[in-house]
């Protein structure tokens, strides 16, 4: 995507940003704001229109007037805070019924809540509360989520970071990306980019005029305008 922005009452509730992810790949975009994040997790999934900039996926192409309906079929947001993390009173067991019933009927075939998370291996944290879940278990159970309709090849994780240290979330995530059998292009909101961390990243606003409080987080390498997948 290039330069995407989306305007707010008062000020930009997305300062331009320009990335690139590809299949087979994890990128972390670091933000400060909690709702900047939210905001760019919600345009990059298809889900929030941009006011300014464009996309590319799949060789179709989207900017700010033209719908973007193909880029949200392809595309999952995940955990974003006041759009769609699990409430807390809900249990796992309600919460997997309510997002498998989301999956469009086409691809969803007999798909219920209790054979899908005893073949997931879930079983053991089907009668807890969502706020019950360690950070890591969650991370998996909301990502399995997503996941179960087949046709997601976007995956898009809102503040992951805002529930435990690196290591309880970072390792599905670079796995879920570099899984042979299903690459998919992942994309972590995060506050700020973990210590020790070399793969590719971006700040919001990077492609806006130069602040002094931009988020932490160098460019992407290849920090391109468009954000597709590796042919």
């Amino acid at each position: 995507m290039q330069q995407l922005s989306i305007g707010g009452r008062r000020d930009e509730l997305l300062p331009a940003t320009s990335l690139q992810v590809r299949r087979g790949e994890l990128l972390l975009v670091s933000g400060k704001r909690a709702d900047q994040r939210t905001a760019l997790a919600l345009a990059l999934s298809g889900r929030l229109k941009p006011s300014a900039g464009h996309f590319r996926w799949d060789g179709a192409e989207w900017n700010g007037s033209t719908r973007i309906k193909t880029l949200r079929q392809a595309s999952a947001v995940v955990d974003s805070p006041g759009v769609n993390e699990p409430e807390q009173h809900l249990s796992v067991r309600d919460l997997a019924t309510e997002d498998l019933a989301l999956i469009p009927r086409r691809y969803r075939g007999s798909l219920l809540s209790e054979p899908w998370l005893k073949v997931n291996r879930f079983e053991d944290i089907a009668g807890l509360w969502a706020e019950q879940l360690p950070a890591a278990r969650r991370i998996d159970l909301l990502t399995a989520l997503a996941l179960a309709n087949p046709h997601t090849d976007l995956l898009v994780v809102d503040s992951p970071d805002r529930h435990g240290d690196p290591g309880d979330w970072l390792p599905k995530l670079e796995e879920l990306a570099y899984d042979a059998g299903r690459p998919l292009a992942v994309v972590a909101v995060v506050m700020s980019v973990p210590d020790g961390w070399t793969g590719p990243t971006a700040a919001i606003g990077n492609a806006g005029p130069p602040d002094g409080d931009l988020p932490a987080g160098r460019p992407a390498e290849s920090s391109t305008p468009e954000t597709e997948d590796a042919k």
